[in-house]
């Protein structure tokens, strides 16, 4: 009767011991993995909507009104302190025009106005640099991941004026 005692205590030491050495950082790097693929998914989602904004919504020198909408709709599952104040996370918006005679993009130039029908850049591309995965790891003391560029470019869709020439 002892012996068997003694061996059903072995077994619930040995499954703790592999239950903290084995499940339990299991389960905790399927969390993280999990969620650092979700914050992951929402900034390309991000940088998709402020490209689809900036592709149908009126070229502006300093990209003011694409950067004023991203700032406003940055999406919950993403760390929203990055984007402000002195937080390093950057939303880059870049112009380009295509060359006629090669076909080649080129920065855009840019013209006298801000908005005028005559003036409209040919693609758009938006991208978030410097953003730093924060979450979860912040918790292991483990070091910020740093995540890619996440570009996104589109066609311009429309010169984003009316009639008269005024920004939409």
């Amino acid at each position: 009767m002892a012996g068997r005692n003694a061996r059903s205590g072995q077994a619930a030491l040995e499954f703790a011991m592999i239950y903290a050495a084995v499940l339990l950082p299991l389960t905790f790097g399927i969390v993280f993995v999990s969620e650092m693929y979700w914050v992951w998914h929402s900034m390309v989602e991000f940088t998709r909507d402020g490209a689809r904004y900036a592709s149908t919504h009126c070229w502006q020198s300093g990209a003011d009104n694409v950067l004023s909408y991203m700032y406003a709709n940055v999406p919950g599952t993403i760390d929203r302190n990055q984007f402000q104040g002195t937080g390093s996370a950057q939303i880059v918006v870049q112009y380009y025009q295509r060359d006629p005679a090669t076909g080649q993009l080129s920065a855009f130039a840019g013209c006298s106005g801000n908005c005028s029908v005559d003036c409209v850049p040919d693609s758009v591309t938006v991208s978030v640099t410097n953003y730093q995965f924060l979450r979860f790891v912040s918790y292991l003391h483990l070091p910020p991941i740093q995540m890619p560029s996440f570009p996104t470019s589109m066609p311009i869709e429309s010169s984003g004026c009316n009639e008269s020439g005024n920004c939409q």
